[in-house]
């Protein structure tokens, strides 16, 4: 297992900037974090946050305390992006510089698309600061001409904790 990197992160929260921390995230607790390219963006909007904020329930029947959806986007684009699927569970972190996802080894260059870096498409269980499980999605490469989802799902998330958690 590797440590999640240690980061501070600029939230929106009640119309001020508050600064979060990994520790504020991950310590003391067990977490599903996903992963995606960008908000608003077809597949991350149609299927995997609705699909993780569906599934919600399930996570926490599962002994998980959090589900986290970090992307490459500033805090006002990922609060408005909630709020326009109406996600009330799911946590959103920005990621706004990159800072988490380039220590965590998934930017990437998606400039073919017009984004600049984002993240690759991944979902992770975090233990209490340490990355448990990672599910990446394969392919992952600069300027990838895919968008693939499966691995990163929380069907497979799921199916995972139902049958790894002692």
């Amino acid at each position: 297992m590797r440590a999640v990197p240690d980061v501070e992160f600029k939230c929106r929260e009640l119309g001020g900037w508050v600064t979060k921390t990994s520790d504020d995230y991950f310590r003391g607790k067990r977490v599903v974090l996903f992963s995606l390219p960008g908000a608003f963006t077809p597949t991350c909007s149609n299927k995997q946050l609705p699909g993780y904020e569906g599934s919600f329930d399930n996570f926490m029947d599962l002994g998980i305390d959090e589900v986290y959806c970090i992307s490459v986007n500033d805090a006002f684009v990922m609060n408005a992006w909630a709020a326009d699927l109406s996600i009330t569970n799911v946590e959103m972190i920005p990621d706004g510089s990159g800072t988490f996802t380039t220590g965590m080894n998934m930017l990437v260059d998606k400039d073919d698309k017009g984004f600049g870096f984002r993240s690759w498409r991944y979902a992770a269980i975090i233990d209490d600061c340490m990355v448990e499980k990672l599910f990446e999605e394969p392919g992952k490469d600069d300027n990838c001409a895919d968008d693939p989802y499966g691995e990163s799902s929380p069907e497979n998330i799921i199916t995972y904790l139902e049958n790894n958690n002692d």
